[in-house]
């Protein structure tokens, strides 16, 4: 080769390559079977309480419980797994996670709404951390910095996934079968979900950082106000989903077409699954800091159209468009996060992550609930979530990084030379 020739292009990434990696397609599929529950186990909780003689309301708060307790303990589990290890933290709340759910039945025969409410809280505060857990082992798994964003946004697009099979397929059980069997069989799934990821070599091997185990200081650096103040901005990510789930009720009742409640969900999650395929696939230049906020930018851009009052195909097609831009915010958070979270505690970082988009959401869900009976509110809503995530990101964006790209810090570090910088 000429010494004034041009570098050689650098090989494009394909998704074939970052399944072929070793351990990949086994720690992606048994994160998404041990997290299906995350979708199946509000549904069935709801329709197991409403045929035990239940209300709907009083179903709707069990399934509440579920949710905000697993968002709540997430991260508590991700110091314990910084601490410990993964699978020392994995299967022990993925058996008791599993043997609440598969349990919960027999309350309504002998315990009530009382036991029932112990155990729903129980189950939730059990979820195994599986998503957190894949995201710190992610930089071990895939020391080539292009491999780890395509496996990134692989694994957030995919996570849409979730939301569609998982209601579908209890909805399945509870016609053919009974709710009793939707529990059980989601019992099952998330153990052996999570079995698979905690006996996989990578999640048994893997230890927190020595900088771990001394505790001076660690609050304070953790509590950054660049983390912070992402995670703040994610609460209004989570925000702008949560009404759009109520949003989507309200549609429904007012075309009179029940249908609705599920397909414009599945149309939000299925924008965000291609945006992620798309997003992985490319070489992107810039920083991750200026991706994440133009991701914030058109995420907002995409409820916009909503404010119209749109009919029903054009809501189910224009619903897609900000799901596109989720995995881009998503996938951006978490390397921002991994870069400003101090070495040994990246499983808790991500889970704070993690429980404040789980907490917009919520917030989403109670207030558009609440303004359900009028729906130019109902329908603005998102996108004053997501302009709240964009203002706060502005906001922050001195420190959400250096102006070069955002650089891997921690457990995973490689020898000598082999820092990586993100894509």
């Amino acid at each position: 080769m000429s010494p004034t020739a041009p570098p050689a292009p650098a090989p494009r990434i394909t998704y074939g390559a970052v399944l072929g990696s070793p351990y990949v397609a086994r720690l992606l599929g048994g994160t998404l079977t041990g997290r299906l529950p995350n979708g199946m186990a509000p549904v069935a909780i709801v329709l197991w309480a409403t045929t035990s003689g239940g209300s709907i309301a009083f179903g709707g708060l069990l399934s509440a419980l579920y949710g905000l307790a697993s968002a709540l303990a997430q991260p508590v589990k991700g110091r314990l797994m910084d601490r410990y290890g993964q699978t020392a933290v994995h299967l022990p709340a993925a058996l008791l996670n599993s043997a609440l759910l598969a349990t919960l039945p027999l309350a309504g025969l002998y315990g009530g709404p009382g036991l029932a409410t112990a155990i729903v809280v129980a189950g939730g505060l059990t979820t195994p951390a599986l998503e957190a857990g894949l995201r710190a082992l992610w930089p071990s798994v895939l020391p080539d910095h292009r491999l780890r964003h395509a496996a990134l946004a692989l694994d957030t697009g995919t996570q849409g996934l979730l939301y569609i099979a998982g209601p579908l397929l209890v909805a399945a059980l509870a016609s053919t079968y009974d709710p009793a069997v939707a529990l059980a069989v989601t019992a099952v799934l998330g153990l052996t979900g999570t079995a698979v990821v905690a006996f996989a070599p990578p999640s048994r091997c893997w230890r927190p950082a020595p900088s771990a185990q001394a505790p001076a200081g660690m609050a304070h650096r953790l509590a950054g106000p660049g983390l912070m103040l992402l995670f703040v901005s994610l609460a209004g990510i989570g925000f702008a989903i949560g009404a759009m789930n109520v949003w989507a009720i309200a549609m429904a009742r007012h075309h009179e077409q029940e249908l609705l409640s599920g397909i414009l969900p599945a149309a939000f999650s299925t924008g965000s699954f291609l945006g992620g395929l798309l997003y992985g696939r490319r070489r992107w230049r810039g920083t991750t800091r200026n991706r994440l906020i133009g991701g914030g930018t058109f995420f907002l851009a995409g409820w916009l159209p909503l404010v119209a009052l749109p009919g029903r195909y054009a809501a189910t097609a224009a619903v897609a468009v900000p799901g596109v831009f989720l995995t881009v915010v998503v996938a951006c958070a978490y390397v921002t996060t991994d870069s400003l979270t101090p070495a040994g505690r990246t499983s808790e970082a991500y889970a704070w992550l993690i429980l404040s988009i789980g907490v917009g959401q919520s917030a989403g869900t109670a207030l558009a609930g609440r303004l359900a009976e009028q729906p130019l509110t109902t329908a603005a809503l998102p996108a004053v979530g997501a302009a709240f995530a964009l203002v706060v990101l502005l906001a922050a964006r001195r420190r959400l990084g250096p102006p070069g790209c955002l650089s891997r810090r921690g457990r995973h570090r490689r020898p000598p030379g082999g820092r990586h910088k993100t894509p």
